[in-house]
């Protein structure tokens, strides 16, 4: 991360984009939906997983009850089809 100085001389500091693998996504969805279920607010499960609510949510759309294997099987079906 490196901070970035705007016209009121303050720091900003910008978080660097992270790709996710198909099981780390897997695996945070279940993380999140076990968090919730043990009665953690969203906000403190989204802090804690490193991930905005849109994603969390576009991951459910994508990925929800899914193993890991089938979801390496669908990003490796994606990318075949697309070539």
């Amino acid at each position: 991360m490196s901070p970035k100085v705007g016209k009121k001389e303050t720091i900003e500091m910008t978080k660097r984009r992270k790709r996710h693998t198909p099981e780390q996504i897997v695996r945070k969805l279940r993380d999140a939906d076990a968090m919730l279920n043990a009665g953690k607010d969203l906000a403190a499960v989204l802090q804690t997983l490193e991930v905005s609510e849109a994603t969390l949510e576009r991951w459910r759309k994508q990925y929800g009850g899914m193993k890991s294997e089938e979801a390496v099987l669908l990003k490796h079906l994606v990318k075949e089809t697309h070539r």
